[in-house]
């Protein structure tokens, strides 16, 4: 798959010129780059806009799991969990270089848990099928400790193995990316829709601003799909306002947040390559412990939030909540001097709707696909694993409500994303360090940038930087700190040090200001502890 060049003058050039689009998209997370990738794909004429950075929201902060769903299986979510599970095997496909198998361990301090546990995931096992990554075991208290040496050993009876998938979300994001521009969409980073244009009372297009001159475009497009995650409601409000005299009732808000907390500590607390999950904590939430990129990552917490912040800051309940349940299971219980980093994620839950306009939830509860009266496309909710369903799903609704012509859906069931081949060779898996693995078949590109010998810390050289900058959209150092390489997310301290030779490196590269102080002054939120 080519590796094309992405220097901003040329995006924005081509955003500059008079097109009709076929589908013009507005986010640059996960739901958008899957709707952008698949409607490439399939021959239409495509462009995205994303104010931020690609998966700068909640698309960089997942809990960095591809799973079928264990607990919609609890529920009794059966066509859920069939759903995720054939998603899980087609990512962990497509993307070999930034998808893979993980075992999980589920440790019983109780009697009871095991066979009730081990019963559960025996039953996930036989929903997967040939799409299985591995059988579920039962496992006594030795082979528990073997497999998870630093669990707590005090009253421990055992334990359930099963399998599941992790991933790197944020690259997976640029690789979306990436393959849609192959597939010839143009995709522009730090391009806000300011507003949307309307003709007859429909939807023709919106009007975007280059955030880093304040330069406006008009983008005229058949079709226009709202895909903010949970910023959605922005724009669905202006669109609300333009069309309220027709006797529309005002907009509803769509999303109500939900903020997951994560918290990153050494792999010494976890001391090896298998996670650690409980599913019911005293409180009922599930506690993960996930090595990831040589790190491990603790949380997730689920916690209602009102505003919309872009840098969200944990309660200190969440954190408290963290470390007391990780010390219920781990031998050694982490404490806050111990954390390298701590991020937050906001989730964008769908709330109940009773819309004037068209109100489907797709084939999947997880999400929900909306079409108002004036033509505007809004999807949101769903999770990462099954990103590519609800990309069908919006296309299926464009084309039912004639907004897109019918075009064969599948395309991107068996497509190989951006590194993805049978070049890739040395494949490591996601837990262990960062490095050039990570880059599939694009190593031997990589490794052929200038400075690909200078090291700036383990799994980043000034190469890696020039490459991001060359060909993965990357024009600040939070854009290559946090995004392109994990850095921000596994150790904040040492990412900030790294700032300033990463931005001369990306001004060399861009000619544009890296905004050093501003990810410097970034860094210290990765490091909050309330």
């Amino acid at each position: 798959m080519q590796t094309l060049p992405t220097q901003r003058t040329h995006l924005i050039a081509q955003l500059a010129q008079d097109h009709v689009y076929d589908i013009a998209i507005v986010g640059g997370g996960a739901t958008g780059l899957g709707v952008a990738l698949d409607a490439a794909a399939r021959g239409f004429k495509v462009v995205l806009v994303e104010s931020h950075d690609f998966a700068k929201g909640t698309s960089s902060r997942a809990t960095k799991l591809v799973h079928g769903g264990v607990r919609y299986l609890a529920q009794g979510n059966i066509s859920l969990v069939r759903e995720a599970l054939h998603e899980r095997t087609t990512l962990l496909n497509n993307a070999p270089h930034l998808a893979q198998p993980l075992p999980f361990i589920m440790p019983s301090y109780k009697w009871w848990e095991t066979p009730f546990y081990g019963i559960g995931l025996k039953m996930y096992d036989a929903l997967a099928g040939k799409a299985g990554l591995g059988k579920t075991e039962f496992l006594n208290r030795d082979d528990t400790l073997a497999a998870l040496p630093t669990a707590l050993p005090q009253g421990l009876k055992g334990g359930v193995k099963y399998w599941d998938g992790q991933f790197n979300d944020a690259r997976l994001a640029l690789a979306l990316a990436r393959t849609a521009a192959t597939h010839g969409a143009l995709l522009v980073n730090y391009c806000r829709a300011a507003d949307l244009i309307y003709e007859a009372g429909k939807v023709t297009g919106l009007t975007c601003e280059d955030t880093q001159t304040g330069q406006q475009y008009r983008i005229q497009s058949r079709c226009v799909v709202n895909a903010a995650g949970v910023w959605v409601d922005e724009l669905r409000q202006k669109d609300g306002l333009a069309n309220a005299g027709d006797g529309r009732r005002p907009t509803k808000a769509m999303v109500a947040p939900s903020q997951g907390v994560h918290i990153v500590v050494d792999r010494e607390f976890l001391g090896g390559d298998v996670a650690l999950m409980v599913p019911k904590t005293a409180d009922g939430r599930v506690l993960f412990a996930v090595p990831w990129l040589g790190k491990v990552i603790l949380g997730t917490t689920d916690t209602p939030r009102s505003d919309l912040a872009r840098e969200p800051l944990p309660f200190k309940e969440e954190v408290d909540f963290i470390l007391n349940e990780s010390a219920r299971y781990l031998r050694r219980a982490p404490t806050r001097a111990d954390v390298k980093s701590i991020w937050v994620g906001l989730r964008p839950l769908v709330k109940p709707q009773d819309d004037d306009g068209d109100n489907t939830k797709g084939i999947s509860r997880e999400h929900t696909v909306l079409v108002s009266r004036s033509g505007l496309v809004t999807v949101t909710g769903g999770k990462w694993t099954t990103y590519r369903a609800m990309a069908e799903d919006v296309l299926d609704k464009c084309a039912e409500k004639s907004l897109l012509e019918n075009r064969q859906k599948g395309v991107t069931t068996h497509l190989k994303l951006i590194g993805a081949g049978s070049q890739v060779s040395g494949q490591q898996s996601i837990s262990s360090p960062p490095g050039i693995h990570s880059y599939g078949n694009e190593q031997d590109a990589v490794l052929t940038m200038p400075g690909a010998t200078q090291v700036l810390c383990e799994g980043l050289t000034e190469g890696m930087v020039r490459f991001a900058a060359r060909y993965e959209y990357a024009i600040k150092v939070e854009d290559v700190l946090a995004r392109r390489s994990r850095l921000l997310f596994l150790d904040a301290r040492l990412a900030s040090t790294l700032a300033v030779r990463v931005g001369e490196i990306l001004q060399e590269e861009t000619g544009l200001d890296p905004e050093v102080p501003t990810f410097i002054e970034l860094a210290q939120h990765y490091l909050y502890l309330p």
